[in-house]
């Protein structure tokens, strides 16, 4: 396995400084806390060995070490009072912006929880433009990465739906809509085989040599066990509990893939378990995105022992993703404002105003969709799109005479703004 390209992120703080320092103290804890520890494992060869040159023979065969997660059930985080003030302030900003965004009438929601499918996918590589993901969305697109940001969509409304109610099923289960479209074979279940991250060309052929081996598939879901009773706990810190969660989460990796998705969205179910987030998803994967390389350096500092980097990426994630995300929001009323002076005349229970609203949250449509959201004629429908056509709202995508598309050009521009704003670091 190999490991994602990383460049290089950049920090970034708060906006305001926090109240409350509760479970704060001096210095972080022993560097052991968090650390695991390895065991040694036979490995068989999985390829002819008479195929590889004589040096490579000897080292695949010899035992390699895999990793064993230490029990976090019940660890108690020790933060300094710098960070202490750091998540204290980041926790403050989710509450804001989830409070003043789920009071928008527009369908903030929908469009927040997309931009952080994105922004999780492109923490793993997975790019693809707006108007690609929306077609994705649609069936009319099936090639490219945009159809793995669509499962990633859907894990992530998988995760919400199961918040409350966390437990090993349902970790397979978002996993499943992540990539049932996709790699079918590999959803349903954990791993059966070890695997391992990064490394030379010697992990073409076996796990020695690795930046990371996690641990024995026989191992995961005992580890899983412990790891969601950790997230179950309350905590006076949530989200620095959050973030070590996560961090025991990709360090356990207990499937051959997807495992950064679904630990973020599993990051999702956890905000709105904790109360940080009850209305809208903070896109807080496109606060990781801008440290992505600060992000897989504190994997590593964790899998040492220290929980400090993993939680300090969180804090900060947690605010660049507000600030981002209230542009998004500021951008996406700017454009339906514009839109209103477009639409004078047109009455206020009009067809094609009820379609430039689906269009804020679908900005590629096609009649199949626009029928199932408006209970409305064909004909009806037509006339409406043609008149959004006419006054520039709607563009037609395709020059196609059946299975036609309409884009709102503006809002795609909006969202792929958010996401260059991810990628800036």
């Amino acid at each position: 396995m190999v490991q994602p390209r990383r460049p290089k992120g950049q920090p970034a703080g708060g906006e305001f400084a926090a109240r409350d320092r509760s479970e704060s103290t001096a210095s972080l804890p022993a560097a052991v806390t968090t650390a695991v520890t390895y065991e040694e494992r036979p490995w068989e060869p999985t390829v002819p060995l008479d195929a590889l040159p004589v040096s490579t023979r000897d080292r695949i065969t010899r035992p390699y070490g895999a990793a064993v997660t230490p029990r976090i059930a019940d660890l108690q985080l020790t933060l300094p009072g710098d960070l202490a003030d750091a998540v204290q302030n980041a926790q403050q900003q989710l509450l804001r912006f989830d409070t003043e965004v789920g009071s928008i009438t527009a369908p903030f929601a929908s469009i927040l929880l997309r931009s952080e499918s994105a922004s999780s996918s492109q923490i793993e590589n997975l790019t693809s433009g707006a108007r690609a993901i929306a077609e994705a969305e649609l069936g009319e697109r099936i090639d490219g990465n945009a159809p793995l940001i669509v499962g990633n969509v859907r894990a992530m409304e998988a995760a919400l739906n199961v918040a409350h109610d966390l437990n090993q099923d349902a970790i397979i289960a978002m996993h499943r809509e992540l990539l049932e479209r996709t790699d079918p074979a590999i959803v349903g279940r954990y791993r059966t085989e070890q695997v391992w991250i990064g490394g030379g060309n010697l992990t073409n052929y076996s796990p020695h040599g690795a930046d990371f081996i996690p641990p024995h598939h026989t191992r995961v879901e005992a580890a899983l066990d412990d790891m969601i009773d950790y997230s179950l706990r309350p905590s006076a810190i949530p989200l620095a509990s959050i973030a070590v969660a996560h961090a025991q989460f990709e360090t356990i990796h207990p499937f051959p893939d997807g495992n950064g998705r679904t630990g973020r969205a599993l990051v999702q179910a956890a905000l709105r378990r904790s109360g940080l987030t009850r209305s809208v998803t903070v896109p807080i994967s496109a606060g990781i995105l801008q440290q992505r390389d600060r992000y897989f350096d504190a994997l590593g500092s964790f899998r040492r022992g220290d929980y400090g980097p993993i939680v300090e990426v969180f804090a900060d994630g947690a605010v660049l993703a507000v600030v981002n995300g209230r542009q998004l929001v500021r951008d996406i009323q700017s454009t339906r404002g514009a839109w209103e002076e477009k639409m004078q005349g047109i009455r206020s229970d009009a067809v094609a105003r009820r379609i430039a609203d689906l269009a804020v949250e679908h900005p590629v449509l096609n009649s199949r969709l626009i029928q199932d959201r408006l209970p409305q004629s064909g004909r009806a429908i037509f006339t409406a799109i043609d008149t959004l056509v006419q006054r520039d709202i709607l563009v037609q995508g395709n020059s196609k005479q059946r299975n036609r598309i309409w884009v709102a050009r503006e809002i795609i521009a909006n969202l792929d703004a958010f996401a260059d704003r991810s990628r800036r670091t």
